[in-house]
């Protein structure tokens, strides 16, 4: 018996071992991989119509709909909603915002709300100085932050006007703990560029299933002005139908309808957002992102900023800092002057992790938005690497791409690592063309950014020395996969956190995953942080110390504590 036993458990240590095969950054910097694009599927998929049951509203006039949360501070909570009609047409009369009051009933217990909140209402429109396109005025919406909440603590809650009464069926959430460096979320979802399409339905139903506790939204939300426009009519060419129009219509329903396809995650787990091209969205008197600016709710005064475009937040120990690449990012800035602040001000013994997100990529091998921003990364670049930025999310460009760590494009152990997760879904299809695939090395005149200058260069050192794109995948592509889908993040502790990015077409295939590596901090190598005891020079020679290798699917913890139940085999089987 004790042989069988001694036996059994050896084959579990050599079967742990033999799938401990999950990378870390600390075997980087890696060859660069390519999956190809799978020809049995397809390129992209239709917008879902307008009809669709996920996209219908189900509430009468002056009840809640397209519920959200979003982070304030580790002790509060916004929770925003929309009452009422909007409406679109060439002739629309704007709602009265103080028609419905804004309030929050919401405790500890399932039904029993001891406490009430009351906040802002308001409304915006989207309107066209040009004959035949429909203007819009969006339904009354409601913006209530919830303060003095308790950390690691769950909440139920309704919203609505209990004056009339209209209010929500019951919702709950829970509060993250306090900042701490042993304190972590349970999986963080990231996604990109979602769109509304049949894509973007198998996104967030993965997505779900992963069941993360908060989401990254890294712009270009709902593709409104992809949508039907022109009355909700559409035409196979717009800027041919209507060829001197000033201003390209959105159809601005598309923005309730993807609030209300999203509810049922946003009613329970908070939807960081930030605004990309696609929010832009351009109106009459030169006004810009007004349904982004009007819709979300952001910690923007809380951390700082006096912009919705340019924010940050805690989340146990991690810092995210959450950018705005369609405003003013020179270095002379107001966004450039808080970046700066906001960075000297994080502790690092508090909240070791640093993230930041954006929404138009640095580094990008694909042929489609190629060098885009370039501008931006010459002015921000050399501070996000000065103050130790761990890992950078991006969208934008239409497929999946992770970066070894880089600064400057050049291969860096200090730099973050830049991951592209543009893969979402939406009706503008997967990207698929490479830069230095033959013949799909986009000119120096392509891909100029709806905002800020051009600043494409040739290549002065390395192997693309004197040109404008590689001939090979760059050294600073790691791996790269034209598929739709998202990302979940599960931060392990102060010095790893296990990334994973899934495919869409994995979603009923169990434990599959498209690409995964354990991405470990160096701070005695790297850090920088006026406000750390840890703070030493770049130049230090002292790394991480913790293992190479980790089990693919189990956290560092589950490892752990899998070896000390096999020594307790061990034990019992010779006692």
């Amino acid at each position: 018996m004790k042989i069988f036993t001694t036996l059994l458990v050896l084959v579990l240590v050599v079967t742990m071992s033999e799938c401990s095969n999950t990378h870390t950054t600390l075997n980087g910097p890696f060859e660069p991989v390519t999956i190809q694009f799978d020809p049995s599927l397809r390129l992209g998929s239709d917008d879902l119509p307008i009809t669709h049951p996920r996209l219908k509203k189900n509430v009468t006039f002056n009840f809640p709909e397209q519920i959200a949360l979003a982070i304030s501070s580790p002790t509060s909570m916004w929770l925003s909603w929309v009452t009422g009609d909007a409406q679109v047409g060439l002739n629309v009369k704007p709602l009265d915002p103080a028609s419905v009051g804004s309030e929050v009933w919401y405790g500890k217990e399932s039904g029993k709300y001891k406490s009430v909140s009351k906040g802002v209402s308001l409304i915006y429109s989207q309107l066209y100085p040009f004959a035949g396109l429909w203007n819009y005025t969006s339904g009354i919406i409601h913006h209530v932050k919830l303060e003095g909440l308790e950390p690691g603590t769950k909440y139920y809650y309704k919203c609505g006007d209990s004056s009339i009464p209209a209010m929500s069926l019951e919702h709950s959430f829970e509060t993250f703990r306090a900042p701490s460096p042993n304190t972590y979320p349970r999986r963080i979802a990231v996604v990109g560029d979602l769109g509304l399409t049949s894509n973007s339905t198998s996104t967030i139903d993965h997505l779900i299933h992963n069941d993360p506790s908060m989401m990254l939204m890294i712009g270009d939300l709902t593709y409104a002005n992809q949508y039907q426009t022109t009355g909700g009519k559409g035409v196979p060419c717009f800027s041919c139908a209507f060829p001197n129009a000033p201003i390209r219509e959105t159809y601005q329903p598309r923005w309730d309808a993807w609030g209300r396809f999203m509810e049922p995650l946003t009613s329970t787990i908070p939807m960081m957002v930030l605004g990309g091209n696609h929010e832009i969205e351009p109106q009459v008197d030169g006004i810009t992102f007004k349904s982004y600016l009007s819709r979300f709710a952001v910690p923007a005064e809380e951390s700082g900023s006096k912009s919705n475009f340019y924010y940050s937040f805690d989340v146990g120990g991690i810092h995210f800092i959450m950018l705005g690449a369609y405003v003013d990012y020179n270095s002379t800035g107001a966004q450039f002057a808080w970046l700066k602040q906001d960075l000297k001000s994080i502790d690092r013994n508090v909240t070791p992790w640093l993230v930041a997100s954006w929404h138009s990529p640095w580094y990008n091998s694909y042929s489609s938005h190629y060098q885009e921003f370039e501008c931006m990364r010459l002015e921000m670049e050399a501070l996000i690497y000065e103050y130790g930025v761990d890992i950078v999310f991006n969208g934008h460009v239409h497929a999946y791409e992770r970066m070894n760590r880089v600064y400057n494009y050049t291969l860096d152990p200090c730099g973050p690592v830049y991951i592209t997760v543009g893969d979402g879904g939406n009706i503008e299809k997967v990207d698929v063309e490479h830069a230095d695939d033959p013949g799909k090395c986009p000119s120096p005149g392509d891909n100029v950014p709806e905002f800020g200058g051009v600043c494409h260069f040739n290549y002065s050192s390395g192997p693309a020395k004197g040109n404008f794109c590689w001939n090979k995948q760059p050294e600073w592509s790691a791996f790269r996969e034209s598929s739709f889908g998202h990302g979940i993040l599960e931060v392990v502790n102060s010095t790893y956190a296990l990334w994973t990015w899934h495919r869409n077409q994995d979603n009923y295939k169990e434990n599959a995953v498209g690409d995964q590596i354990y991405i470990v901090r160096q701070p005695k190598l790297c850090f920088k942080d006026s406000k750390s005891q840890q703070s030493v020079p770049h130049n230090s020679s002292s790394v991480s110390m913790a293992p190479t290798n980790l089990s693919h699917g189990f956290s560092i913890m589950s490892h752990f504590f899998m070896i000390l139940l096999v020594y307790g085999l061990i034990i019992l089987s010779w006692s």
